[in-house]
């Protein structure tokens, strides 16, 4: 391990020395050596990339599926001075093209891009001009077949080898199968002298613990209790986070919701007030978590069962980041398992129900046959399922296979900024003849606080621009649309929406085909997924971590012996311990026969007489011909 990368990790993070398998990827990567990491949530993937990359020369392209994660990642590393930039569908081509222009003249260390990005003729042509280091690929599970989040959009980076063949690419998944990673390795094309790194999937802080219950409010509010500190409770739809979080402040408990029908602002807040401490309790949907850093959670519930064991162990591996003792719960009733079978149903509708909302997207998009590659447009999925009378989990499930199938890509929610470009020249402007002398002010303000904003839709903040002028932020919102009304900008006001692009031009109904292994072959992966969720939940006689661990791959894990499991086997040995003692104390005083000794010895009759037939069969205990027990002397 070199000094210098010591050097970069204290200067930009303040660490003094690496974790884990950190330094091995660093080494493999920096060596040019193509690199498999599986690193479980909270493992420091980005560090793993990001210092090597700050060693080399040129740009990092970076290639993730979440558009919030993303961003994210951006904001940390330019809040340290590092420069990077990101590109998604819901930027404008201008503001694209700037960027990548920019990658090209080596303005930028690292570009994180989502993955259809990756097949766009301005990315490719800018592409084969850039200083490229590395290839990172997050999430790379996305890539398998096998995978619980296959995405084929993600079948494209392996094409980047094709331009540069020398560069290496690391691939980062926190959760994934023995078959997951062979997939991996074979669509990224990885070399023979490729390298496959693995971090324990162990996490020794963490109690799993699985709780049958009928009543799992009443239940939630009993751990609430009894376990201090900040908690994620995780649901599977909105209308439950919303009433599970009214259940606990009625209970006391400060707790909030979150879930993707929020807009930004209040989602902001939310995570701002529960990372604070201000809030202890967030119920959510899964929408919550990706690229939070709070090392101190202390409680991840599961209201419900998750669908997988991949997508439990990454939303259970949120709690206990700090190392201290920690608590995965899943609360399991009778009715989770038709629950989880109506789940499937709902998964896959008739193929002829996606070809009708096949045609009905495009129709509600207004693109015509033959038309509509690499398209993306905002989409509101209730407008469209009242329009066209659907149920909103048919059509989810429908785009859902049309992703998989290739023809569309569906983003998460995005909050877009408002946007603003002046429509007259900067010497125009001086003529404009203005209202009153505030909206004077008010562009004076916009011109010293953005550029480019006479040639390209520049993003801005109503707030900045209100604590910049000392106007209120009502004011600059009337005020930039009284400027766009007058024609002196163009004003995009801030939405919020689902985007989708269109990855291929429209066909005709009859021609749309769902490959038999996407609808049939993710059935049978789904309810296979789902038998060993519950055959975790439903097991008492192994470690919860083992049956983790063993799940992805590891060989003969040790028992974590701080599971519910392990914990019930420990009281077991003690009450066997304890009953033991009792039967052997009684006998030393005489004999008696059984009835009469297990009421002597007291306890649980049922366990205190298989405590005897042990102590029988180990020939501790013998049963006379009168029927009396004694000690064997």
């Amino acid at each position: 391990m070199k000094a210098e990368y010591l050097e970069i990790l204290k200067k930009y993070w303040g660490y003094d020395s690496f974790r884990s398998i950190q330094p091995d990827i660093i080494d493999s990567i920096m060596a040019g050596r193509d690199t498999l990491a599986l690193m479980p949530t909270g493992g420091g993937k980005s560090i793993s990339f990001q210092v090597p990359a700050l060693a080399t020369e040129g740009i990092a392209i970076v290639v993730t599926p979440l558009i919030s994660l993303m961003k994210d990642q951006v904001d940390n590393l330019r809040s340290k001075r590092i420069m990077a930039q990101c590109v998604h569908g819901g930027m404008s081509f201008s503001e694209i093209d700037r960027i990548l222009d920019n990658c090209v003249y080596g303005d930028y260390k690292f570009l994180y891009l989502s993955p259809e990005r990756l097949e766009t003729d301005v990315f490719k042509a800018r592409f084969e001009r850039m200083n490229v280091s590395m290839i990172v690929v997050d999430e790379a599970h996305c890539i398998s077949q096998w995978g619980y989040d296959f995405r084929p959009s993600y079948l494209n980076i392996a094409r980047l080898r094709d331009r540069v063949p020398d560069v290496p690419i690391l691939a980062l998944t926190a959760t994934a199968t023995e078959q997951v990673c062979q997939d991996i390795e074979r669509n990224l094309r990885f070399g023979k002298d490729a390298v496959r790194l693995s971090m324990s999937f162990a996490r020794p802080n963490i109690s799993y613990v699985v709780r049958h219950t009928e009543d799992k409010t009443g239940e939630l509010i009993r751990i609430l209790g009894s376990v201090e500190g900040s908690a994620i409770v995780y649901c599977r739809t909105r209308k439950t986070c919303e009433n599970v979080a009214a259940d606990l402040a009625a209970a006391g408990f400060s707790a909030d919701y979150y879930h993707g029908g929020l807009d930004y602002r209040m989602r902001s807040s939310r995570q701002e007030s529960w990372q604070e401490g201000y809030t202890r309790v967030m119920v959510a949907t899964n929408a919550f978590g990706m690229g939070i850093d709070k090392p101190d959670v202390r409680l991840v519930i599961h209201q419900e069962m998750a669908d997988s064991l991949e997508a439990y162990y990454q939303e259970a591996g949120r709690a206990g980041r700090d190392g201290e003792r920690s608590y995965a719960v899943l609360l399991r009733s009778k009715s989770d398992k038709s629950s989880a079978d109506k789940r499937i149903a709902s998964e896959f509708p008739p193929i002829e129900t996606v070809k009708e909302i096949y045609g009905q997207l495009h129709d509600y998009l207004g693109i015509a046959v033959g038309d509509g590659a690499m398209t993306t447009r905002q989409f509101d999925i209730f407008e469209f399922c009242k329009l066209f009378k659907r149920h909103t989990l048919t059509v989810y499930s429908s785009l859902r296979l049309l992703q998989l199938s290739g023809y569309l890509v569906l983003t998460e929610e995005l909050e877009n900024p408002t946007r603003i470009m002046f429509m007259v020249s900067r010497d125009e402007l001086y003529r404009v003849e203005l209202t009153n002398g505030q909206l004077e002010n008010l562009i004076r303000v916009i011109l010293r606080l953005y550029t480019g904003i006479f040639s390209s839709p520049v993003p801005v903040s109503e707030e900045y621009i209100a604590h910049a002028s000392g106007y209120t932020v009502q004011f600059v919102t009337e005020g930039l649309l009284t400027l766009s009304r007058m024609r002196v900008i163009k004003y995009i006001p801030r939405n919020r929406s689902p985007l989708i692009t269109l990855c291929v031009e429209r066909l005709p109904a009859m021609n749309l085909y769902i490959p038999h292994n996407i609808y049939y072959g993710r059935k049978s992966q789904m309810i296979a997924r789902m038998n060993a969720m519950i055959e975790y939940s439903d097991r008492t006689d192994c470690c919860r971590s083992v049956m983790l661990r063993r799940y992805f791959g590891e060989k003969e894990p040790e028992e974590c012996g701080c599971c519910d499991v392990c914990i019930a086997k420990k009281r077991a040995h003690n009450d066997e311990s304890l009953i033991r003692d009792k039967i052997m104390k009684t006998l030393s005083s005489g004999t008696y026969d059984p009835k009469t000794l297990t009421t002597a010895v007291g306890g649980n009759e049922a366990r205190c007489s298989a405590v005897l037939r042990a102590m029988l069969d180990e020939e501790i205990v013998s049963l006379g011909e009168d029927g009396f027990l004694s000690l064997v002397k």
